[in-house]
């Protein structure tokens, strides 16, 4: 009895060990500095556990305008459709202008010129010079990567201070880097840069706030450089919730005059 009582203490023992150097390269704990050794593969996990998930989302959005020739200040009601809406109402004490993208189009219009944007996705990413989708901006602004961090392959860049990945392939003509915070596995920043240009997209989440019991950006700072020319927006959300139904009021008045961007 003792003898076989000692060898199933042995097999527990065994079995615990190997749970346990399973849960090694399976698990990443929270660290002051990022671990050099560690799989890609854990680190991914990790960060999509972090994912922000959403149905409809809503927010007040202070935003702050700097292309190094002006400042302006404007307030923003934002609301999100998960992946079939993104729109804004903008004004500064009484509404200036509204915006609508959809995955098919983007529409704008302004009050003070009384003009009017119209345009297919791709007509205005061929304008700017861009290639993204309305999922990808939808990601930009609710603080998720817009790669697949199931899906796509990525390498580790060497970095003290964060964990940084890019996905081998590009995405939508974007070379993406992101840059992850150890301790919370929160993403920290995302830079894209469109291919064959000078145009650099700098994305960083400063701060973030808990609503029902989720981390969602508080302070996002956006950055865009075309190698002469500087813009920076900053956002701060405020007043942010999850409406089971949105209203997305959109109608170009009568009589504004479209911009033609060739």
């Amino acid at each position: 009895m003792l003898k076989n009582r000692k060898i199933f203490i042995n097999y527990l023992l065994i079995l615990f060990s190997a749970s346990l150097s399973s849960c090694k390269t399976s698990s990443i704990l929270p660290n002051k500095i990022p671990l050099e050794k560690i799989e890609n593969k854990v680190l991914l996990k990790k960060f999509n556990e972090n994912k922000i998930k959403i149905k409809n989302f809503r927010s007040k959005v202070k935003v702050n305008y700097n292309d190094q020739k002006r400042k302006q200040q404007i307030n923003i009601d934002l609301r999100i459709e998960n992946n079939k809406y993104i729109w804004m109402s903008a004004n500064m004490l009484v509404p200036i202008a509204k915006l609508l993208i959809t995955s098919d189009t983007v529409s704008f219009y302004e009050k003070f010129q009384k003009n009017y944007i119209n345009e297919n996705f791709k007509s205005l990413n061929d304008f700017f010079g861009t290639n993204f989708k309305l999922l990808d901006l939808q990601n930009l602004l609710i603080g998720n990567p817009i790669n697949d961090l199931k899906s796509d392959k990525f390498e580790r860049i060497k970095n003290n201070k964060y964990y940084v990945l890019s996905p081998i392939l590009k995405k939508n003509g974007f070379k993406s880097i992101y840059f992850f915070d150890p301790t919370n596995f929160l993403l920290k920043e995302q830079r894209l840069i469109v291919s064959g240009t000078n145009l650099t997209f700098n994305i960083t989440y400063k701060k973030y706030q808990i609503i029902e019991s989720e981390k969602y950006p508080k302070e996002i700072s956006i950055s865009v450089y075309d190698g002469k020319n500087y813009l920076q927006i900053s956002l701060d959300f405020l007043k942010l919730n999850f409406p089971s139904k949105l209203m997305l009021p959109f109608k170009i008045p009568d009589g504004y005059k479209k911009i033609n961007l060739k």
